[in-house]
């Protein structure tokens, strides 16, 4: 006897909401990539697409001024591979199907000639925007 799913973020309408990465909110560029942000249902989900040559800590180290990547991930690995190499040393790549969860404090780049490209249900709200 269950009510159904449990809502991830209910709005105060609890009207279906369609929103696609293409007509993004907002887009923000960086050197060698980008993220589109879309909001829905009260949630900011970020589409990354990282180009081939692409690193956190020469792309985006610059805005966010930190040693590595302080914002936490939880994302789909929609094509592309993208390496992550944590602070503790451990290093494994991201491949199209995974789904990553990444605490703060990470290094990540593209590997190969395809362009990596992730939807991140956490963490892309001040990437690359210069706080975080």
């Amino acid at each position: 006897m269950g009510h159904g799913h449990p809502h991830i973020a209910q709005s105060a309408t609890d009207k279906a909401e369609l929103r696609n990465f293409g007509k993004a909110d907002e887009v923000r560029e960086f050197p060698q990539g980008r993220v589109e942000l879309i909001t829905v249902g009260g949630a900011t989900i970020g589409r990354a697409i990282f180009d081939p040559g692409w690193r956190w800590s020469t792309s985006v180290q610059p805005l966010a001024k930190t040693k590595s990547c302080e914002a936490p991930h939880f994302q789909y690995h929609v094509s592309g591979v993208l390496r992550i190499l944590m602070d503790d040393g451990s290093e494994f790549d991201c491949k199209p199907g995974d789904v990553s969860l990444l605490p703060s404090g990470h290094d990540a780049w593209v590997v190969g000639n395809e362009p990596a490209v992730v939807v991140d249900f956490q963490g892309m709200v001040d990437y690359a925007s210069g706080k975080g």
